[in-house]
């Protein structure tokens, strides 16, 4: 025991206090008591501890004072939701610091008030907010220094609309900022609220309407650009902000603290910061460019040029559909790849402005992070973190594969799982990748899988169940219902990932004609070793060992996948279930009914210029061939 690295005993209604003997735990670096009934004082011990980063014991009923010293290695502390007061160590103004007091009982007075950081003086409000006391507060929600330029045809570009909570309630439904501000191309819009607050807490969240959406219609509806939120209390203050005098001050109370990279306003200040173009753009695209507010950053193509040394072919990491794609080195030395959008393909830029804020709006780890874009006239450029690792099916079966051992095998399916489930189901859009397949998913230098392109990538609402639309995909990772009726659901994904899943198991792509008749198609060899009971002659050969549960776990899970019927297919998140052995793997009863229809070939059918995954030269790193 004297060995623990980490604790965690949140949420487990344990009720006593901390004891003190923490010494004899040097090796623990991350503890968690949070949202427990721990009473009394903090240990001084536990802040003594050298390896501890990570110390949480938030949400329980904790009084005192804090410690007056600190490991510099204790850089994480979340002391919020208790009863602590007294004074600030000097510590808190640390500048690493990630310190989270909110809902304690400190005082701020000329006694301690050198020891408060200089950024907490936005929290040195008016607000004699103290734990258990219910206070009404006046505020309003100021769209402040509100700037709506009007385009050189005098229309105005798009709408912002968006739904205002307060303290969880609905208060505005699709305030349009606009409409507010009397069409008015600078102005700015006030709204008065009243609200009761408790617990020293006030929430206030300002929702895009239309659940989130961020698809690009011709006339856009774009989202919040707040400047401020203010609150003021509808009574009269019981502390001076002001500087302390020679006669004695008040002591305030103050509703809580956050320390740390950023400063939390007590009155939750939320910014949303118009990107400011230099001109206006000419074309229709340049305009729906210009409705994308908040999110990518703007590249001019002179950098880009630069840092690509004029696009350099030595430079080209492949070329697919949309273009060429470039690897760059910025002026602060970091490295990206630039895809370059072909001249050739118009559709190409209706995909660009999709893909430039479908991306924009989702952040994870199994993502390919979007820094930012271009668009100077006709050119049309993104910019991606670089992954040294290139493409899945380069890594698998390319000329220069990359040996994947199983463990890692596993990871990287498990990756493309939770990617796709946070697309479907986590998100704040709905999204459809529309064209999963293994040279769309890239590999960090940790092998970490991130799933690219989101070019095709298709937004719908949460109130449709599918979307009918021309199909745009690969063939070998179509769905049947959507290559036969454009029938478009999170379904089709979740059977592009079944035979993505197939492939990196058995280390071949999905259409293989070399390996002869009976195993040119993997979907349907596999169904045959599966009938026989000799899953595990479907496993790369290469591989000298790997887990044979994990392997025929994944081979069922590929099999339930690409079931000929969306109903039987599993959700994505049931996947990452099933995967990580948290659920059952569903039986496979049924043979699809399409294997003797279809024959499967690898190729795009959007475009009409494709290009082939002959070497490592031509392997597309943003997977879009």
């Amino acid at each position: 025991m004297k060995d623990l690295d980490v604790l965690e005993l949140r949420n487990n209604n344990i009720s006593d206090s901390i004891p003190s003997n923490w010494g004899v735990y040097q090796s623990l670096s991350h503890l968690d008591l949070s949202f427990n009934n721990l009473t009394g004082h903090i240990p001084d011990s536990l802040f003594n501890l050298s390896l501890l980063s990570i110390l949480f014991l938030g949400n329980n009923k904790l009084n005192g004072t804090l410690p007056e010293y600190k490991t510099a290695s204790l850089l994480n502390i979340d002391l919020s939701y208790n009863y602590l007061g007294g004074s600030f160590p000097s510590w808190v103004k640390e500048e690493k610091l990630q310190l989270n007091l909110v809902a304690n009982n400190f005082n701020i007075g000329s006694s301690n008030s050198s020891a408060v950081p200089s950024e907490l003086a936005c929290l040195q409000r008016n607000f004699p907010c103290n734990r258990g006391h219910g206070i009404y507060y006046n505020f309003g929600i100021n769209c402040g220094e509100l700037v709506i330029l009007a385009s050189p045809t005098g229309k105005i570009i798009g709408r912002r609309l968006f739904d205002i909570y307060i303290q969880g309630i609905l208060v505005s439904k699709d305030f349009d900022i606009l409409k507010e501000a009397g069409m008015s191309s600078f102005g700015a819009v006030q709204k008065q609220y009243k609200a009761h607050v408790s617990e020293n807490y006030l929430e206030i969240h300002l929702f895009w309407s239309g659940k989130g959406t961020c698809c690009i219609p011709v006339r856009g509806t774009y989202g919040p650009a707040i400047a401020a939120i203010s609150a003021t209390p509808d009574f009269i203050p019981t502390v001076s902000n002001k500087p302390p005098t020679g006669k004695k001050s008040k002591t305030g109370l103050i509703a809580g603290i956050v320390v740390g990279g950023g400063v939390l306003l007590i009155l939750l200040v939320v910014v949303f910061y118009i990107v400011q173009r230099r001109k206006w753009p000419s074309s229709d695209d340049d305009k729906e460019l210009y409705g994308i507010a908040v999110g990518p950053l703007t590249f001019s193509f002179s950098e880009l040029k630069l840092a690509t040394n004029d696009f350099d072919p030595a430079n080209k990491l492949g070329e697919g559909g949309f273009g060429p794609v470039y690897k760059g080195t910025l002026n602060d030395g970091r490295v990206i790849a630039v895809k370059q959008l072909s001249a050739a393909f118009h559709r190409g830029k209706n995909q660009f402005v999709t893909e430039i804020a479908t991306i924009s709006a989702v952040q994870h780890n199994n993502l390919v992070k979007l820094h930012g874009f271009c668009t100077e006239g006709i050119k049309r450029l993104l910019v991606y973190e670089y992954l040294e690792n290139k493409s899945l099916d380069q890594a698998l079966f390319g000329k220069r594969s990359l040996n994947l051992d199983w463990s890692t095998r596993f990871d990287i399916c498990l990756g493309i799982a939770r990617g796709l489930t946070y697309l479907h189901e986590e998100s704040r859009v709905r999204i459809v990748h529309r064209d999963v397949k293994a040279s769309n998913i890239l590999l960090n230098t940790n092998l970490i899988p991130k799933i690219s392109d989101f070019g095709l990538a298709k937004l719908y609402d949460d109130e449709k169940t599918h979307i009918s639309t021309r199909f745009a995909g690969t063939i070998g990772y179509l769905a049947p219902e959507y290559a036969m009726r454009g029938h478009l659901t999170e379904k089709t994904d979740v059977f592009a990932f079944g035979v993505v899943a197939l492939e990196i198991v058995s280390g071949r792509p999905n259409s293989e004609p070399s390996l002869g008749e009976e195993m040119t198609y993997l979907l349907e060899w596999a169904w045959q070793l599966h009938e026989n009971k000799r899953e595990g002659e479907l496993v790369d050969s290469r591989l000298s060992k790997f887990n044979e549960e994990e392997a025929k776990r994944i081979i069922k899970i590929g099999l339930l996948c690409t079931q000929t019927s969306p109903m039987l297919r599993p959700s994505m998140s049931r996947v990452v279930g099933m995967l990580s052995g948290a659920m059952e793997v569903t039986t496979v009863t049924s043979k699809p009914g399409y294997l003797t229809d279809w024959k499967f070939d690898d190729s795009t059918v959007t475009v009409t210029s494709l290009t082939k995954l002959d070497d490592a030269s031509t392997v597309n790193h943003l997977g879009l061939i």
